[in-house]
């Protein structure tokens, strides 16, 4: 049987299972015979509607084949993600939707160039590798070449500060947790460079996996020369750790023509379902449409932005208008500046008090297992009760700290509460800015239920009787 109908029969099966359970399965009986969440009532069949359209089909999924097989990825500045948004837009007015516009934002333009990394002595071994995201590139045509000096931490490189001079500082670090890790690719370069280093490499900030390097913003300190940095794969970090810890006297040349051009125009893309009550009100729902410049941008981002967008593409097509505007936003230039998040709240400052709830998916559109939230304890509390409209498709656990890099800004300034999807991460780090972020490694199956959940979420909270934590 081929791929897609497996998908399709798959897809039929869960569709027809979950709108019975989701209503009359043993959980689903005992909440609805729970005190005090009688006003959940009227949401169980919008709700039942709208997991039965994600998953009666491989809609959202196809879509995201479309932007990633004919568009591919789209780094801030660059004819791809331009293309991207006129795309985006386009499609939106196609589905219905209101308002349907962009909103010019001015962004960085990043170009990596060409790039290699090798090892010239003892022996010749090309090492697999990518810049990092806003790295300067190496001087001259013959780029950087010097010795290696490995180390693994900060501490380490302070304690051997002489050395660093003059040297490639490789920063190898296994892998832990993005948020342990990721600080040595992104402040690595600069503490290299204040010791004297010529340029740093960074053992790729993700699980090893086939000798597939990952890139990502560096951040240069404004106290410190800017050096050349580039990340490489695992394997490649532990042939130079072999070599070192041998005696060996490692010589890697590093060539990068990355720079800046000047910043360019972009623009986040906006669609609405207009509220049929209080329009003024806003829910948003929302991810990132820019990505890097390698593989697809399927995982990061274009997943995110597909599951929230079509939440409101179901919502229309079931005629389905919430009390309050039901807004998605295609954030810009998420991976290397964050400015698509800064111009929304910029531009929207006067009207923040009146938004509602922020959501952001931006950690992949796997299986769904529920929300993050953060918000006062009354908003919490009818969270988790929408959230049990959920049960059907195992997506209805509501964990403290929903936010994210885009919708912060504007959380902040408005005191918005804010929301994230939380999916089954497990595999999301393997991919992570590299060139395997490819649809394939998306199930058709997984996908739909994230858009099940994105849009059961918003449309209940949009058509409160009251503002949400009130």
């Amino acid at each position: 049987m081929r791929r897609r109908s497996k998908v399709l029969l798959a897809l039929l099966s869960v569709s027809l299972a979950t709108p019975l359970n989701a209503q009359r399965g043993p959980s689903a009986h005992a909440r609805d015979s729970a005190p005090g969440l009688h006003w959940l009532e009227p949401y169980r069949e919008p709700a039942s509607r709208l997991i039965g359209e994600a998953l009666g089909s491989t809609f959202a999924w196809d879509r995201l084949a479309v932007l990633t097989d004919t568009i591919g990825n789209r780094l801030s500045g660059s004819p791809a993600l331009d293309r991207a948004i006129q795309w985006a837009a386009a499609e939106m007015t196609r589905d219905g939707l209101e308002n349907v516009r962009t909103e010019r934002v001015m962004v960085p333009h990043w170009v990596r160039g060409s790039e290699s990394a090798e090892i010239v002595e003892p022996v010749r071994h090309s090492i697999v590798m990518l810049g990092l995201g806003d790295s300067v590139g190496t001087p001259g045509q013959d780029g950087v070449q010097a010795e290696v000096l490995v180390v693994h931490s900060f501490e380490e490189l302070d304690a051997n500060a002489p050395a660093a001079r003059g040297r490639i500082v490789l920063f190898n670090v296994p892998f832990t947790s993005y948020g342990e890790t990721v600080r040595f690719r992104s402040a690595g370069p600069s503490r290299a460079a204040r010791h004297g280093a010529v340029a740093a490499l960074m053992r790729a900030v993700g699980p090893s996996g086939l000798r597939t390097p990952h890139t990502g913003a560096l951040q240069y300190a404004a106290d410190a020369p800017k050096i050349p940095a580039a990340a490489i794969t695992a394997e490649d970090a532990e042939r130079l750790q072999r070599m070192t810890d041998r005696g060996v006297h490692a010589v890697v040349r590093l060539k990068m023509e990355a720079h800046f051009e000047p910043d360019a125009t972009s623009a986040n893309v906006i669609g609405e379902i207009r509220g049929r009550e209080k329009p003024d009100e806003v829910v948003v729902v929302s991810g990132h449409l820019d990505s890097w410049d390698v593989g697809a941008g399927a995982t990061d981002d274009g997943g995110g932005c597909v599951v929230t967008w079509e939440a409101l593409r179901m919502m229309k097509k079931l005629n389905l208008r919430p009390r309050r505007t039901v807004r998605v936003v295609l954030w810009t230039n998420e991976e290397n500046g964050g400015r698509g998040g800064l111009a929304y709240r910029d531009q929207h400052r006067a009207e923040l008090p009146k938004h509602v709830l922020m959501l952001e998916s931006d950690g992949g559109v796997f299986r769904p297992l529920g929300f993050g939230f953060s918000g006062n304890d009354a908003a919490r509390e009818t969270v988790r009760a929408i959230a049990t409209l959920l049960t059907g498709i195992a997506a209805d656990q509501v964990s403290a700290g929903g936010g994210g890099a885009d919708i912060g800004p504007s959380m902040q300034e408005g005191h918005i509460p804010g929301m994230s999807l939380d999916v089954d991460g497990s595999k999301y780090f393997l991919i992570h800015h590299t060139p395997a972020d490819t649809i394939d490694k998306i199930d058709p199956v997984e996908m739909a239920k994230c858009a099940a959940a994105v849009a059961v979420m918003a449309y209940v909270v949009a058509d409160l009787p009251q503002r949400l934590g009130e």
